[in-house]
């Protein structure tokens, strides 16, 4: 069976590397902001660069906050990747205090360096990824990776869930435990970029065109 994915146009980011790694995996890509064609898809993916809320204005517009939070209702496959995963919290701090989808409690906030640290924002790098409390990745999209395996980030906020079992992974930067990757039943949010992550990135979007079918 071959897996239809949404991928959400919202004028935010170049979704080029999302379209071609999920080309790769064998996906079919309907790249769109018609809520039809969303919502008839079997998995959707909320990409995203740039402010939270410049990006959630931008949903909003197109009314594609009420498209997604209809598709995950659905228990359909959900991917949020960097500020599509980031929008899936109830607040964002960047710029102000913005409401986000609220499908996620929990708050996106800047990453706070320590007043002596040297390590610069955005955080651009590659990074290990280890597994969040209670949680181990069977069953999810980081199925069969193992532990600090490097994965490709750009940010300079970070959302952290209410609830630490949603948390699917953590990475660390400069001393911090940093929320990477989140699970909420259907929805999976990733603040780095798997689609940018090699080999890595293309079995984490593989498994979830896997777990889409």
């Amino acid at each position: 069976m071959t897996v239809s994915v949404g991928v959400v146009d919202y004028g935010i980011g170049n979704v080029k590397s999302i379209i071609g790694a999920l080309d790769k995996v064998g996906a079919q890509v309907i790249l769109t902001d018609n809520p039809e064609q969303l919502l008839q898809s079997d998995a959707m993916i909320l990409p995203g660069v740039g402010a939270f809320g410049h990006a959630m204005q931008q949903l909003k517009e197109r009314n594609l906050d009420q498209v997604i939070r209809e598709f995950t209702d659905s228990k359909r496959q959900f991917l949020g990747i960097c500020v599509g995963m980031q929008l899936l919290f109830t607040t964002g701090e960047e710029f102000g205090e913005h409401a986000g989808l609220g499908i996620i409690p929990g708050t996106v906030s800047k990453i706070s360096l320590k007043s002596e640290s040297t390590a610069p924002l955005p955080h651009i790098s590659w990074n290990e990824l280890y597994a969040g409390d209670n949680q181990n990745w069977a069953g999810s999209i980081l199925e069969g990776l193992g532990s600090g395996e490097n994965v490709y980030f750009v940010h300079s906020y970070v959302g952290t869930p209410d609830c630490s079992q949603d948390i699917l992974a953590v990475t660390e930067y400069d001393g911090l435990h940093l929320c990477a990757a989140v699970q909420h039943e259907n929805i999976t949010g990733c603040q780095f970029h798997p689609e940018k992550s090699g080999e890595t990135g293309l079995k984490i979007i593989d498994n979830f065109i896997k777990k889409s079918r």
